[in-house]
């Protein structure tokens, strides 16, 4: 029997973040990664992974001008993954209180500054609260178990009910979201040592399995993103 090919990964670069240590961890683990700077790199890829640090309006002006935004929404309607590593996962959102950028829509909801934050920007290590223990992105660490943060604005997303983990910092926040293909680290996982390694690990292993095709409300948030 031939052995199943590795999972193929377009690690979008845009400027926006630090690429060598989310390939090395990600082919630590056995997935395939190439590097996108453009719509080609997205062509044949099982899922879109885009990290970043920063805010959103440059980081959208950074994706337009490398013509990869409409590509993006393409690829999610056609059933690719998207996996997005802090400022990637904010830019799965409408809309930042940031800058006032709009972002590419694939998810209702907005990115706000922490609430009732100590001290800004939140960096260090945090504890992950999982709100679904059972979601499989999460099915290989523990509640509590630690990540490690570099941000000052999060997601608000309109659905609650795409919250898989969430994470205290004066206020709490959603650190980990998942709907449908789409999946966000609100942390970095690359740099969370064998917790992140792991849910770098259960998330490729979605991806490998194929779980069913993006729902329409998907379709629909593209849509809207267009406006």
């Amino acid at each position: 029997m031939a052995e199943a090919r590795p999972v193929r990964l377009a690690v979008v670069d845009y400027g926006a973040g630090n690429l060598v240590s989310i390939r090395n961890a990600l082919t630590l683990i056995g997935a395939e990664t190439v590097v996108a700077r453009g719509a080609a790199g997205l062509v044949g890829a099982d899922a879109i992974v885009v990290p970043g640090v920063g805010a959103s309006a440059p980081a959208m002006n950074r994706l337009r001008r490398q013509g990869l935004v409409e590509p993006i929404w393409a690829a999610v309607a056609a059933g690719t993954w998207y996996v997005g590593i802090c400022l990637g996962l904010q830019l799965l959102f409408e809309r930042s209180d940031e800058d006032g950028a709009r972002m590419l829509g694939l998810l209702r909801g907005s990115v706000s500054r922490i609430p009732d934050a100590p001290r800004l920007p939140h960096i260090g290590w945090n504890q992950l609260e999982l709100v679904k223990p059972r979601h499989p992105v999460v099915a290989g660490i523990a509640d509590g178990s630690p990540a490690y943060f570099v941000h000052s604005y999060v997601p608000v997303p309109e659905d609650p009910d795409v919250v898989v983990a969430r994470t205290e910092h004066g206020g709490t926040f959603a650190s980990l979201v998942a709907h449908d293909r789409l999946i966000g680290f609100q942390f970095h996982p690359e740099r969370s040592g064998r917790d992140g390694l792991r849910l770098l690990s259960d998330t490729v292993g979605l991806i490998a399995a194929g779980p069913p095709g993006v729902s329409a409300s998907v379709a629909g948030h593209t849509a809207d993103a267009r406006v």
